[in-house]
């Protein structure tokens, strides 16, 4: 009996291959009465795949159709394996993992129990707001909103608004605003989510190489465009949670970026200035020590029409006036009309310069050296 024919209960089959309609690189092995045509094997000396399999349990015969009926009705269980050849030493199994989508992080948006209105914070207000008119800081020339303002597509300008914003952490204006103008030209001259993905990591950290933490930026940067494009259809989203689900994007980040770029008034953005005057004016009890308790308590009183504004407002005031170092209390109306509890009745110093005296200058001064010496005297 040849080797391609084999005998089951007494039943001579025969064994014949046949290539996969379905896969080039799988053989089927089929079965078949000894007196029927069969297709002749390959003549492939070495062939590089065969498919073992085994049935573990429940066949009854051989042939295909009653075959077909033993699995339906036992469901055994068909392993595949897939032998390599000696050649072909650089393969290896793949296994690809479907991952499900990230959820959101849900932002907190409002407090069980809200904050009561400090006393006389209308007044406090109203005079800041007064103040700032009279003031040009940073933040009015070199905020985010100037940033949209040399892109013409919608799409863009929003895009531009989050860079701007995602660079700002931990910087001041003035550098965060080179650096999006230094990162525009390097990318050829816009903005946009494609730029940025087909921009080299090196490209892109050389241009915000000036701000702060500019290595995690430049990650951030390019994994928020990925997801962008990704999720999003290149275009920043119009929510909270799902600006917050970004890379290097926090409820600060978030809440401005539907202001400028969506117009869109859903929270107060609470950055490092709006913390720290809020709590010298003494508007949290007890006084809070993370901007987001900050944010949640002024959002619970604070009226929502004026939520958007409030930002910017003292912003501005933070770095001209109510700086964080030696506050400039005798130039605040707050002062004077006894509104600000920390406010310093001392006016500002200036920080002393020392004066570096020649090593000449120090033996002038001191006068000449004098050696003083015991003389031990014989007894």
């Amino acid at each position: 009996m040849s080797s391609s024919q084999r005998q089951v209960s007494g039943v001579v089959t025969r064994l014949s291959a046949r290539a996969s309609p379905y896969h080039s690189a799988v053989t089927l092995i089929e079965a078949g009465n000894a007196g029927q045509p069969s297709t002749s094997l390959s003549s492939s000396p070495k062939p590089s795949k065969r498919i073992k399999l085994e049935v573990e349990s429940g066949t009854s015969s051989i042939s295909d159709s009653t075959r077909s009926q033993s699995l339906r009705k036992t469901s055994p269980t068909v392993k595949l394996e897939e032998m390599v050849s000696e050649e072909d030493t650089t393969s290896s199994r793949v296994t690809r993992k479907v991952k499900s989508p990230k959820k959101p992080k849900l932002i907190p948006r409002s407090l069980e129990t809200p904050h009561p209105a400090p006393p006389h914070w209308k007044e406090v207000y109203d005079s800041i707001k007064e103040m700032r008119t009279q003031i040009v800081a940073p933040v009015d020339t070199m905020g985010c909103e100037q940033a949209q303002h040399k892109e013409k597509e919608p799409k863009n300008r929003r895009f531009a608004t989050l860079v701007s914003l995602m660079l700002s952490s931990q910087t001041k204006d003035e550098v965060t605003d080179a650096a999006v103008e230094k990162l525009r030209a390097a990318v050829g001259g816009t903005l946009s989510v494609a730029a940025l993905i087909s921009a080299d990591d090196s490209t892109i950290s050389d241009a915000i190489a000036k701000v702060g933490f500019w290595r995690r930026k430049t990650e951030y940067i390019k994994k928020a465009a990925l997801r962008l494009r990704d999720d999003f259809d290149s275009d920043v989203p119009k929510t909270v949670d799902e600006l917050c689900s970004l890379s290097g994007v926090g409820p600060k980040m978030a809440f401005l970026t539907l202001q400028v770029a969506w117009n869109l008034n859903h929270g107060i953005g609470v950055d490092v200035h709006v913390h720290r005057i809020t709590n010298r004016l003494g508007w949290h009890q007890p006084p809070t020590k993370k901007p987001e308790e900050t944010r949640l308590n002024l959002q619970s009183w604070l009226p929502i029409d004026l939520h958007r504004e409030i930002n910017h407002m003292l912003v501005g005031f933070g770095q001209t006036i109510c700086v964080s170092v030696a506050p400039k209390c005798d130039s605040c109306t707050l002062s004077t009309k006894g509104l600000c509890p920390s406010a310093s009745t001392k006016p500002a110093r200036s920080p002393k310069k020392r004066k570096r005296q020649s090593s000449a200058n120090l033996e002038r001064e001191s006068g000449p050296k004098i050696d003083i010496a015991i003389e031990s005297s014989d007894l």
